[in-house]
Parts: C-alpha cells; sequence; structure tokens
C-alpha cells in the first residue's frame, strides 16, 4: 500500500514538473530557437561633424602633399642616379677623388630619398592598438637616417682627401674632371628645382602642412614642409655647393696641373660644409625625436590661450609634443570652477588650440577646480629650460 501511494506521488510530481517547464518562455528553454531574429550590431559609420572631433575622418593614402613630396622624390632620384653613375664613370678616367666624392654624395642621396619614399608609404597605414598614433614618424626617421648616412660618407671621404694632402703619389686627367663636374652642376640644379617646395596649396587647419596663428595679425604663414623632401633638399643644396667647388678645382687643374693639390683640398672644405648645412635639419629632427615643444609653438601662449577661456581657473599637465614638423599634438588638465558647464570650456577650448595654433590632436581633460591644487607639486608649470 505504502509502495503504490509512493509511486503515485512521483508520478503527481513528474506531471507537475512537465507543466512547469511548458508554462516558461520559449526563449529561456536549451536548445530552442529565439522566436524573433536578433538585431544585427551596428557598423560604425563616419558622421559628418563628429561630437568630439573636429575634423572628418581622413580620406586613405597619401595626402596632397605627401602625394606631391612622393613625385618630387620620385623624379629627383631617377635624376640622381643616372647622373651618379655618370660620375663614377667619371671620376674613375680622371682619377679625381673630388668626383668620386660628389658621386659618394650622389649614391647617399639616392639611399637617402628610397628610404623617404618607404617612410612615406610607411606613414600612410591606419593607426592600431600597438601603434595607436600610426606611422607618421617614419617621415622623421627616414629624415634622420639620410642625414645620418651623408656623415657616414662624408667621413670617409675627408680621411681619403687627407691622405691625397699627405701624398703626392696620383695624377689627375683635367679634361675629363672638368667635363664631369660640370654636368655633375647641371644634375645638381636640377635636382635642386625638382625638389624645391613648391607643392600645391596648404589649408590652415589642423591637418594642414603650414599654419599661421589667426588671431596674431597679419604675419606670413610658417613654412614647414614635407620632412623628408626638405632633408632631400638639403642634401641636394649641399652637394649643389660642393660640385661648384669641384668644378671651379678641375678648371685649374686643367689649366695648371702642378695645382693637382686643388682636388683634395676641394674635397676637404666643401665637405665640411656639406655637412654643416645638414645641421638645422638634425636640430628638428631630435627635437621631434625627444618630444620636444614643436618649432613656433610656445608654452606660454598656448597655457595663457586657455586660462582665457571662460571658466578656467587653472591649467597643469600642459603637454606639446610633434609626430612630423607638420602634426602637432597637446594634451591638457583644465581646472574649472563649479558653475561653470564643462561641456563648453571644452568646446571653447579645442577649438581656441585647433585654430590658433593648427594642433592636429588636442587631449583635454576637465575637472573642478580646487585650492589645493596651487600647493600641488604635480600641478605645477616646469621650469625654463
Amino acid at each position: 500500500m505504502r509502495l503504490m501511494m509512493a509511486a503515485g506521488a512521483r508520478g503527481e510530481n513528474i506531471e507537475h514538473l512537465k507543466l512547469r517547464l511548458e508554462a516558461r518562455p520559449p526563449t529561456l528553454l536549451l536548445f530552442t530557437e529565439p522566436s524573433e531574429p536578433l538585431p544585427e550590431e551596428s557598423k560604425p559609420v563616419e558622421m559628418p561633424f563628429h561630437h568630439c572631433h573636429r575634423d572628418p575622418l581622413p580620406p586613405p593614402g597619401l595626402t596632397p602633399e605627401r602625394l606631391h613630396a612622393r613625385k618630387q622624390l620620385y623624379a629627383a632620384c631617377a635624376v640622381c642616379f643616372v647622373f651618379m653613375a655618370g660620375e663614377v664613370v667619371g671620376g674613375y678616367l680622371a682619377h679625381s677623388l673630388a668626383i668620386m666624392t660628389d658621386a659618394a654624395h650622389l649614391l647617399a642621396d639616392v639611399g637617402s630619398m628610397m628610404g623617404s619614399l618607404f617612410s612615406l608609404w610607411l606613414s600612410t597605414r591606419p593607426a592600431t592598438r600597438t601603434m595607436t598614433f600610426g606611422w607618421h614618424r617614419s617621415e622623421t626617421l627616414g629624415a634622420l637616417a639620410s642625414v645620418v648616412s651623408l656623415w657616414m660618407v662624408t667621413g670617409i671621404l675627408l680621411y681619403l682627401a687627407f691622405v691625397r694632402l699627405l701624398h703626392s703619389d696620383y695624377h689627375i686627367e683635367g679634361g675629363a674632371m672638368l667635363l664631369t663636374a660640370s654636368i655633375a652642376v647641371c644634375a645638381n640644379l636640377l635636382m635642386a628645382f625638382v625638389l624645391h617646395q613648391a607643392g600645391p596649396p596648404h589649408s590652415h587647419g589642423s591637418r594642414g602642412a603650414e599654419y599661421a596663428p589667426l588671431e596674431e595679425g597679419p604675419e606670413e604663414p610658417l613654412p614647414l614642409g614635407n620632412t623628408s623632401v626638405r632633408a632631400a633638399f638639403v642634401h641636394v643644396l649641399g652637394d649643389l655647393l660642393q660640385s661648384f667647388g669641384v668644378l671651379a678645382a678641375s678648371i685649374l687643374i686643367y689649366f695648371k696641373p702642378q695645382y693637382k693639390a686643388a682636388d683634395p683640398i676641394s674635397t676637404f672644405l666643401f665637405s665640411i660644409c656639406a655637412l654643416g648645412s645638414t645641421a638645422p635639419t638634425l636640430r628638428d629632427v631630435l627635437r621631434i625625436l625627444m618630444e620636444g615643444t614643436p618649432r613656433n609653438v610656445g608654452f606660454e601662449p598656448v597655457r595663457d590661450t586657455l586660462l582665457s577661456v571662460p571658466g578656467v581657473r587653472a591649467t597643469h599637465e600642459l603637454h606639446l609634443w610633434a609626430l612630423t614638423l607638420t602634426y602637432h599634438v597637446a594634451s591638457a588638465h583644465l581646472a574649472i570652477d563649479s558653475t561653470a558647464d564643462p561641456e563648453a570650456v571644452l568646446a571653447e577650448a579645442s577649438s581656441r588650440l585647433y585654430s590658433r595654433f593648427g594642433f592636429s590632436s588636442c587631449t583635454l581633460q576637465v575637472e573642478q577646480y580646487q585650492p589645493e591644487m596651487a600647493q600641488c607639486l604635480r600641478c605645477q608649470e616646469p621650469p625654463q629650460a
């Protein structure tokens, strides 16, 4: 009797469990299909005027300025390679160290221009989670490689010129040297013309190649230009100066063969001039790599601009740096009054930095002003350099 009652109770429990499962919503049952298809994940769409970005998303590929720079480098590289081969042959036939010096400088030019072309291509790659700023600084590294290569080649040739000054057991063919030097001058003039910074017109926006403060008087725009083309142009100017020196030495040796020492002397003098011509480019490159304040952008003017925004009481953690000569970045903390609107302060401060200084990227953090900030060591301004 007890067994029959227990069996009956189990049966009632099973039936009750079935009813509870059937009463559940279909979406909670295991291995069941949803009654309606799940909505597809929305894809990010570029907005013409985004809530937090001043400019729309730039199109893929090279900007017009960089396209023009690439065309300049392609043309100059081709001219440089052809005349370099001619100078190697002419220098060998003339037994002239000065001609071979010019050919070696042209070889360094070819290598640096090819490196610059590679850096221009690399800088078009989009930003990633590892390279969050993209590959813009590859242009700066290409300019540094160009300068270093010239310094290395010039050092070797200076040593050879010094050896020739000590030992006079060499002969120079004046006619072949004069002809080759004349062609070298023409080649360097042609390359300087091709590489001259006369690209398409640029805007004064955050991504332009040059800018001027819009509210500080009618000053001329600051010609920054493309770093790689600028380095190659300076390279060629040094070679042009040396080519004129070699041409003068070849004329002297052609008419006065006993003055053959003019060959190593011209190599020595004009190689030093070529080294000095790279100093400005090297200074700018090192300033960028050391995260220095961009050229022609002062710390005090940026700070005063931020403090002039209504509602801003103080600024700290102000940092200014550059990825290239034309890509400037700023970040800062803004301490505001408790009655100020953070969104309005952020919009006004960003707008002033973009319009007055041409920054490509600005990151501003808004926080409420506290009296303790005046004594905080981390909130103090950095000292003068």
